[in-house]
């Protein structure tokens, strides 16, 4: 989800993750061409994406820090930056944070209007915004400068801005699950979505609270350099590359009782295990377990089934061989464990929204031609 007008058709080639906590969308050409971009500007060239982050009166500095952090840390393989990240206000004045202390900023609404990606950081102060779904005017005309097209993304409760400048209207988002509730009553028209960690409809962007704005933006870095390099961010910010499971299991319940038996070795033994058929009771004997205890037991700790866990982790494993090797796709198909490449196709295609020769045409270039390399 450009932060003008809307597509009619964006249902088409549009897939709900559920296996990995995530609702992606993307549109296919006739030729099969992947256009996962939706038409936003995308990193074009040499020349650095830029990342306007609009701050409000309350920002929540740890999610404030995010875009810069891992755009940041996103480089060419010579070292150039891939991203630019500036920060702005709506009227270009210093903002109070919620941690107590007020910053500075460089950069006023002008700063929308040259942004290739837009990212709305969450406050808990939203006053009209959140009692009536109403925009203040100065927040209004600074929205108003960002061009059509343009990447448009909110971190937690940055999606009551967007919902409330109606660009989320008949469209897919999420926020943090604390404020589901809330903001269903409040946006009726938005396909609100609570047990995911993040949204991906094409132009527009949402995530849950708090460390889902890094996944979010480690996926952009994905969608737009491939797996490899978002892969290098995340080590070199000592994150996950990606998080199984949507937001409901953090969503406060009953704490079980503590148990020392978990599933955890059997997934770290299963992934070592991804070019071979691995069946439900195989699994469950590794763990000791009878499969109706796994099988609760991994939804409870992963968020997830079995089958869809597995299904994601060989989805990744097919991504990283697209992106690395020359492989033919029935080869990707066999060591990723899918079988047949009619079975990865399906696969891929229901959870990353084109097909393994489409997601190779995009991404194997960069990295035939040598891996970009994260820096600090």
């Amino acid at each position: 989800m450009g932060t003008a007008g809307r597509d009619t058709g964006r249902d088409t080639g549009r897939a709900a993750d559920r296996t990995t906590g995530v609702m992606v969308g993307a549109r296919r050409k006739a030729s099969d061409e992947w256009d996962v971009h939706d038409g936003c500007v995308v990193p074009p060239g040499p020349d650095p994406h830029r990342v306007a982050v609009l701050a409000l009166d309350g920002v929540m500095t740890f999610e404030l820090g995010i875009p810069a952090r891992i755009f940041g840390s996103a480089r060419s393989s010579d070292g150039a930056a891939l991203y630019e990240v500036v920060v702005c206000t709506p009227d270009g004045r210093p903002v109070r944070t919620e941690a107590g202390f007020s910053i500075d900023v460089a950069h006023g609404p002008e700063a929308l209007e040259s942004a290739d990606t837009v990212i709305v950081a969450p406050t808990h102060r939203l006053g009209s915004i959140a009692e009536e779904g109403l925009l203040p005017a100065p927040l209004a005309e600074a929205l108003a400068r960002i061009r059509p097209g343009t990447r448009t993304v909110s971190i937690c409760t940055g999606a009551f801005v967007l919902a409330a400048a109606g660009l989320l209207d008949g469209r897919p988002a999420t926020t943090h699950w604390a404020e589901a509730e809330h903001f269903r009553r409040l946006f009726p028209r938005v396909r609100f979505d609570e047990d995911v960690l993040f949204v991906d409809d094409g132009d527009l962007l949402s995530s849950a609270g708090a460390a889902a704005g890094v996944d979010v933006c480690l996926h952009l870095v994905r969608r737009d350099h491939g797996s490899a390099l978002a892969n290098q961010v995340a080590r070199r910010c000592i994150v996950p590359p990606w998080r199984d499971g949507g937001q409901a299991q953090y969503i406060e319940r009953p704490v079980p009782e503590p148990t020392t038996a978990t599933t955890a070795p059997t997934r770290a033994w299963a992934l070592e295990r991804l070019d071979r058929p691995l069946t439900l009771g195989e699994l469950a004997a590794h763990a000791r377990m009878s499969v109706r205890t796994f099988t609760r037991r991994f939804r409870d700790e992963a968020g997830v089934t079995p089958g869809q866990w597995l299904t994601a982790q060989r989805v990744e494993v097919a991504k990283q061989l697209l992106e690395t090797s020359d492989l033919s796709i029935d080869l990707v198909a066999d060591r990723a464990g899918f079988g047949s490449a009619n079975s990865l196709r399906q696969h891929m295609r229901a959870l990353v929204g084109v097909s393994p020769a489409a997601y190779r045409h995009t991404f194997h270039t960069a990295a035939a031609s040598g891996r970009a390399t994260a820096g600090l």
